[in-house]
């Protein structure tokens, strides 16, 4: 039985961990669920899956939550802080990191200093504080096991050839490391709603849109990203450091089925894939039973159905976020902290009809040329970092 804490609980991942845990009552425990402000569901959860701990991120809706709470014995935490110890809850053994963007690090090193294994979504906190996140990973000896669909497929493949990639190493010592094996990582994109759209004028996008995804259910920050491929960029450098492979050897191609996830080729040649239907159940439930694997009725891939499975270069001049990733990842330092923030606060610009589709990589453009690098390997640091970047991208896309 692993008892698991939710941040973002009421969140797509969120609710398809919780139907995870439903299916599997005899391996997963729910012991505390968080959420930013969706506190009517969060009592709902709770109640159905018998949580006494809560976190409400936003403190007026925190307030609420104590009232629908108390006469049911359940403890509500408020605010960021309510959040980061919510996850350090004792009685945890892993910790699901689904909430949005860079508001997940402090939440992820206050679980894994308290020694709890995290299962992460939020591919913002590696984007940002990668190397920070690895090095305390290390010094806590906890696993950090990927929810995203690309990367648990990658974590899968390598699970063939080594257990001592990075994202799961409990030690260096004996072990043969991952990268000596790997020739390539391969990520697949989806393309979102645009990639096969190649008339399609950005400046005139709107929101409902790009909002459109033609695969997947996700949250609206994500869909927009994978409408300007932006969360390729970030999945590149999220792989960076949960396979500890360089980022010149994480490839992207277009494969809008959706049904390969990602692939790793190997110094031999040889290419293992992970397939299944478009679902987040997949991912969410092997980091939630891995090493095991658990029979639970899910859908069953069936390839005659499918025919054929289609494959294509990303059209970078199209989706210039993927260059300006790779850019950031070649700089280095704080530079991939200011692309995220420069990222979160354009989508939020675009969102509220306040920037044209196009205007999101011209404002992460305009940021990253105004700023000077840093080492980034405190949690100060990348906090500063994020706040001017946050504060410069405001300035722009006003």
């Amino acid at each position: 039985m692993k008892s698991v804490v939710i941040l973002g609980s009421t969140g797509s991942i969120g609710e398809n961990a919780l139907r995870i845990a439903e299916a599997l009552p005899q391996d997963i425990r729910i012991v505390g669920l968080a959420t930013q402000r969706k506190v009517t569901r969060l009592i709902d959860q709770a109640l159905q899956f018998n949580v006494k701990h809560v976190a409400v991120e936003d403190e007026v809706a925190a307030v609420e939550a104590q009232t629908l709470a108390r006469p049911h014995g359940i403890q509500v935490w408020a605010g960021k802080q309510g959040v980061e110890a919510l996850a350090a809850l004792p009685e945890a053994d892993c910790v699901v990191c689904a909430v949005v963007g860079l508001a997940g690090l402090k939440p992820v090193l206050a679980a894994m200093k308290a020694g709890h294994d995290v299962a992460l979504a939020t591919k913002e906190v590696l984007v940002s504080a990668g190397e920070l996140v690895m090095r305390k990973r290390q010094e806590a000896n906890v696993r950090l096991l990927p929810i995203d669909s690309e990367h648990s497929a990658l974590f899968q493949c390598l699970q063939s050839s080594t257990r001592s990639v990075a994202c799961v190493r409990r030690t260096q010592d004996g072990m043969k490391a991952a990268e000596t094996q790997i020739s390539k990582l391969v990520l697949t994109a989806s393309g979102g709603p645009f990639a096969q759209q190649p008339d399609i004028d950005f400046e005139r996008v709107t929101p409902a849109m790009a909002l459109k995804h033609p695969r997947w259910s996700m949250g609206p920050k994500v869909t927009i990203d994978s409408a300007t491929m932006m969360n390729k960029g970030l999945e590149i450098l999220e792989a960076r450091w949960l396979f500890d492979v360089p980022v010149n050897r994480v490839e992207v191609i277009v494969h809008p089925e959706s049904i390969v996830h990602s692939m790793v080729t190997f110094v031999d040649g040889a290419t293992l894939a992970q397939l299944s239907v478009p679902d987040m159940r997949f991912a969410i439930q092997y980091a939630l039973t891995w090493p095991e694997r658990r029979a639970v009725e899910m859908p069953i891939l069936d390839l005659m159905q499918l025919g054929k499975l289609t494959f294509a270069p990303p059209d970078v001049n199209r989706f210039p976020c993927l260059r300006l990733i790779r850019e950031a990842a070649v700089i280095g330092g704080t530079m991939p902290a200011v692309v995220n923030a420069a990222d979160e606060v354009a989508v939020k610009a675009f969102l509220e009809g306040r920037l044209p589709f196009a205007g999101i990589w011209r404002t992460i453009e305009a940021v990253m040329a105004s700023h000077t690098v840093q080492t980034c390997s405190d949690l100060e640091t990348i906090m500063e970092t994020d706040a001017w970047a946050r504060r410069r991208a405001m300035e722009i896309s006003v």
